[in-house]
């Protein structure tokens, strides 16, 4: 498999660079959702249009099914065999890592995730009736 005949230092800077995706792809779930119901009061455009939404709604309803399923986010999991390769036991060994991973990752039981994936899930889709999107 190409992942594994990667060099360290190459696994590591990809494992930074993935994490550094995940983040912002967090930010861009959990943060639009507050700015469609701010832009849906004050006539914003933008957070009518469908792509964006139907983006949005499609990676929450993934993330939300992925905990259902008891399964880790494939991100998470290909950052894991990156930092493996690069020799990384735990997270910490770089700049980058080490903030960012404090922001994604939390300490907590199984059914949290999944109460909380669910009930984020459900706010977007309850947001096509608040805030429709346009074609």
């Amino acid at each position: 498999m190409f992942i594994s005949s990667l060099a360290p230092a190459t696994a590591a800077l990809l494992a930074d660079a993935l994490l550094a995706l995940h983040v912002g792809i967090v930010v861009f779930v959990v943060g639009l959702l507050p700015l469609v119901l701010l832009g849906g009061a004050l006539d914003w455009r933008w957070v009518r249009h469908f792509g964006l939404r139907l983006t949005h709604l499609g990676l929450m309803v993934f993330i939300a099914g992925q905990a259902w399923l008891g399964q880790l986010c494939p991100l998470t999991v290909w950052e894991q065999d990156l930092r493996r390769i690069a020799g990384q036991r735990s997270y910490g060994e770089s700049f980058i890592e080490h903030w960012l991973s404090r922001l994604l990752y939390w300490e907590a039981p199984w059914w949290v995730f999944v109460a909380a994936y669910t009930a984020f899930a459900l706010l977007v889709a309850l947001a096509w009736w608040w805030v429709r999107p346009r074609r």
